[in-house]
Parts: structure tokens; C-alpha cells; sequence
């Protein structure tokens, strides 16, 4: 995906790229390809592949969103920082948090974002089901984001306990989502969800399909839920 094709199908979701964005993204191209020479980020590295899969795949996501407003959003399991970094840019007034087990990625992250210049972006180093018990986190935010971490049935686990009341749980699934969201739909309403949509899209290019699962967040979710780390992956909800 060449840059002008980027900014051109952002353009037609309503997304008008800056002058400093578009350089926010190519530092944020660089910093992933050096940074990934040291330590394992991605398998994609050729600038067009990243671009379409990786920074033009998060920002799907905002498709289906208002995010003109200012709300809080929570990526677990980020890895290099997809989907949440590529919407913050997109959307500098959202207040990003980033939940990632891996000290290294956690590094990385500060790093990336005192580059791009970003505020209101806070990373921890911790399991997301410590995380989710922590009363200060959990149920605390609008959004709560996931790309490419685990299956549904395991990630409403991880996620839904961070999402407040009447804020959304947002999967960026491959070509087997409706597959994944059967499984979990037990999980989905013991934890306090409710489907609110799924949304499929084919990348640009025939470059494969893509599916957005949106989860709205109807009642608390109960007390013993995370369970402790490992378990939800072990044991999923089904």
C-alpha cells in the first residue's frame, strides 16, 4: 500500500491525514524495522505490507466507531502497538492505555511513542488477567481493544472485565470470526456482554478479509472473572 493510497482510503472514511501525521507514520515505520532487527515485532517489515497490514488494518477499527470524541481506550496484548498506536495518531485525543506481558514490547513502546511525540499514552508491563483485577483498571474504560492475541472465547475473558458499563469491546478477527464468536457466546454473556455487530471488510488489494467484533458491555462483570493467568487460554468459557 503506497502512502498515497493510505492517505486516499483513510480520506474516504472521513480520516484526513496531516503533515505531521503522515511523518508520525513513517517514524513509526522506521522505528518498527529498526527495532525489530533486535527483537522479534513483526514478520512483516516491507513498508507497503506494513502500511496496508498492519497500520491501514488497525485504523479499520475506526470505521465503525465514533472516536471524534475523547474516550479511553485499552489495548490488550498490543505487541508492537497494533491496533491502538495507528488509531492515537489518527486520533490524538483519545487517552490511550497498553497492557502487554512482555517487558521487551513494553520498552519498545515508550520508546516508539517519545518518538511520535504522543501524550496520554501509558504502558504496563502485566498479565492481562492481573490487570483486569486491578481495581484501579478494571471496568474503567470506553473501549477496550484486541488484534491478533487469542481467541474470542479467551479474549472476552481478558477483556470485558476492563470495559466500563455501556462501553464496547472491540476483536479485530481474521476470516474465521463468526466461527470464534459462536464459541464464545456463552463467554460473551456471562460476562456481561452483548453483541452489538460484526463487520467484515476485504482489504485493499484482495489483500484478505478482515472482521471487527463489537461487544457492548450491558452488566458487570462477575468478581471470580479473570481467572488466574493461564486459565482463560487453558480453559476458555464454551
Amino acid at each position: 500500500m503506497k502512502l498515497e493510497y493510505f492517505i486516499e482510503k483513510l480520506s474516504d472514511h472521513g480520516i484526513a491525514l496531516s503533515e505531521q501525521q503522515i511523518n508520525q507514520f513513517d517514524i513509526y515505520y522506521q522505528t518498527l524495522i529498526e527495532w525489530n532487527k533486535k527483537m522479534n515485532l513483526t514478520a512483516i517489515t516491507e513498508r507497503d505490507e506494513v502500511y496496508l497490514k498492519h497500520f491501514y488494518d488497525s485504523i479499520t477499527a475506526s470505521f465503525y466507531l465514533d472516536l471524534t470524541k475523547p474516550l479511553t481506550i485499552c489495548d490488550v496484548g498490543a505487541g508492537a502497538g497494533f491496533p491502538s498506536i495507528p488509531l492515537k495518531i489518527c486520533f490524538p485525543h483519545l487517552k490511550v492505555t497498553i497492557v502487554d506481558s512482555l517487558k521487551k514490547r513494553i520498552t519498545f513502546l515508550n520508546h516508539l511513542a517519545s518518538e511520535l511525540g504522543l501524550t496520554d499514552v501509558t504502558f504496563y508491563h502485566d498479565r492481562a488477567e492481573l490487570f483486569a483485577r486491578n481495581k484501579n483498571y478494571r471496568q474503567q474504560f470506553d473501549l477496550v481493544t484486541a488484534r491478533a492475541v487469542a481467541k474470542m472465547s479467551v479474549l472476552t475473558e481478558l477483556c470485558l472485565p476492563l470495559v466500563k458499563l455501556n462501553g464496547k469491546f472491540i476483536a479485530l478477527k481474521g476470516p474465521n470470526a463468526e466461527t470464534e464468536l459462536n464459541e464464545a457466546d456463552r463467554a460473551i454473556k456471562l460476562l456481561g456482554g452483548q453483541l452489538e455487530n460484526l463487520f467484515t471488510i476485504n482489504l485493499p488489494d484482495d489483500q484478505g478479509e478482515r472482521n471487527i467484533i463489537i461487544v457492548n458491555k450491558t452488566k458487570p462483570t462477575p468478581k471470580t472473572y479473570p481467572r488466574k493467568p493461564g486459565t482463560p487460554n487453558k480453559s476458555p468459557i464454551v
